[in-house]
């Protein structure tokens, strides 16, 4: 939605937009660009498809705004859960 909206802004030639995710756990250890090396990994895998007659370099600002999304944002920060029974 967000790569949508941008490029409706610029007025960019974007006609689609696919994400498709795939998610796993790996062992840390087994990460070799992760920071973290102990326990389980959660790893998700995007491949975005951009539609419509963009130029190279509209398509690489597309993949930068994609990063920039409220979701993308949201799971590449840390995440702390709290729970309370009532």
């Amino acid at each position: 939605m967000t790569i949508a909206l941008y490029a409706r802004r610029k007025r960019w030639p974007l006609d689609e937009v696919v994400v498709r995710l795939r998610h796993s756990r790996v062992h840390a250890e087994d990460c070799a660009d992760c920071e973290t090396k102990a326990g389980m990994l959660d790893v998700i895998e995007r491949e975005i498809s951009l539609s419509g007659k963009l130029s190279d370099e509209q398509r690489a600002q597309l993949r930068d705004i994609a990063d920039r999304c409220p979701v993308h944002r949201t799971l590449t920060s840390e995440i702390k859960i709290r729970t309370q029974l009532i």
